[in-house]
């Protein structure tokens, strides 16, 4: 027997507290489906039925992906909001995540191909350099310079799982190197200041501002937009810790101990933000976890639509890491909240503390209440799975959000929504 020094054991058990108890330590990704009786050829009928419709099925009732033509980069395609007659880095970047996750290269490539050609600022005068606008017209014509770094993240996760799954290529598809600059921007970007074009209603406006990194420093937080024009403020469903920690690890070597502070910053910010009772969060709130009451928004205390995705990540940041069991609580508290609002109909926009604002039941909602049971601990968390099993491929002119809420929640309670890493 080779015998092991006391210190190699203390690193070793360092090594497994700092990756957790979750999925990245154990490769094992739970299947809330399969946990409920149903048989692997039915789930993957069901992820791949969704995908077919949602990316390549009807173009008037459907489809939320439309190719677009193709440039000297190859083919373009876009995600557009059909309700709102758009293109969004939300959808764009969700897209990409979705591909990458089952595998559709080619979609992947033409949406990021979009995005690049249409979206993206390389003017190191501009206030957006280095990020994308969030919001264009069908035809690439842009409609906010703005930044929503909602998109950005996504962007930067899908990006580093295409470098892991497929190796990177060249341009704007050396997947690895888009990564490492679009995140080191994030945190280290420049402040400028100068000019925005944005579409406010039927208006063109240009608004003077200075505008710099995606995060708060001192609160180690994602910022709901970066410019300095009015007091910092953050958007509950902007934080993903289950990525941070994973550019804890593959980001820039200089940005790592930022990253990781800032996934236990958000577990913090979790327990802070949502109503002890409900476990509600808002669409938007101060760094200390109090609702925005800045008048930026007049609904930005409620618990809206940005707030549905807010369970599902905490509990995919249980599923992937396991480090924090307040999240397990926080499911538990949110189940109990909708259940007791009647499976059926819980309605989908609330105050904080549960009184029902709009009695739409709607899809994306429940998919990401499934979500939630990825960290939820009481029997009740199968009625939310089975909840979205039942529910139809969302269409229409409501399956832009609705669906993409659906597709990634199907992958997540399928087992299919991995952390694919450098080989």
């Amino acid at each position: 027997m080779v015998a092991v020094a006391p210190s190699a054991l203390s690193n070793q058990s360092s090594r497994i507290s700092a990756n957790g108890n979750g999925a990245y330590a154990n490769n094992r990704y739970r299947n809330l489906f399969a946990e409920a009786g149903h048989s692997p050829e039915e789930i993957s009928n069901k992820i791949n039925s969704a995908f077919q419709q949602l990316f390549h099925g009807d173009p008037t009732t459907q489809t939320v992906y439309y190719a677009a033509g193709t440039n000297t980069n190859g083919p373009l395609a876009f995600i557009t909001d059909i309700k709102h007659h758009d293109v969004r880095t939300e959808g764009l970047s969700y897209g990409m995540m979705i591909a990458v996750q089952l595998n559709r290269k080619a979609e992947f490539d033409a949406l990021w191909n979009w995005s690049k050609t249409y979206l993206y600022h390389d003017s190191p005068q501009h206030p957006s350099y280095g990020f994308f606008s969030w919001q264009a017209r069908t035809n690439g014509t842009v409609m906010s310079e703005f930044v929503a770094p909602d998109g950005e993240s996504y962007y930067v996760m899908a990006l580093y799982f295409a470098a892991h799954r497929w190796g990177s290529g060249t341009g704007i598809y050396n997947y690895q190197a888009e990564a490492d600059r679009l995140l080191a921007n994030m945190r280290h970007r420049a402040l400028i200041k100068g000019t925005l074009f944005l579409t406010w209603g039927r208006t063109n406006r240009t608004l003077e501002v200075t505008a710099g990194p995606l995060v708060n420093e001192e609160h180690k937080m994602i910022l709901f937009s970066p410019s300095t024009e009015r007091p910092p403020f953050t958007d509950p469903s902007y934080h993903l810790p289950a990525f941070y920690e994973l550019w804890s690890r593959w980001g820039p070597p200089e940005d790592r101990h930022f990253w990781a502070a800032a996934a236990a910053a958000s577990r913090d910010f979790f327990a802070r933000v949502t109503h002890p009772v409900t476990g509600l969060a808002p669409d938007y709130a101060n760094f200390d976890g109090t609702v925005v009451s800045n008048g930026w928004n007049r609904g930005a205390a409620n618990f809206q639509y940005d707030a549905f995705r807010t369970a599902g990540n905490w509990s995919v940041d249980w599923s992937w890491w396991g480090k924090d069991a307040r999240e397990q609580g926080l499911s538990d508290r949110l189940q109990i909240f909708f259940a007791s609002k009647g499976m059926a109909d819980y309605g989908c926009q609330f105050t904080l503390d549960g009184r029902q604002l709009e009695d739409r039941h709607a899809a994306g909602l429940v998919a990401v209440n499934a979500v939630a049971s990825l960290a939820a601990t009481q029997p009740r968390s199968k009625e939310f799975v089975e909840a979205l099993w039942n529910t139809p491929i969302p269409d229409g002119l409501e399956r832009y959000y609705e669906g993409l809420l659906y597709m990634m929640a199907l992958l997540h309670c399928g087992g299919e929504f991995r952390i694919w890493a450098p080989q």
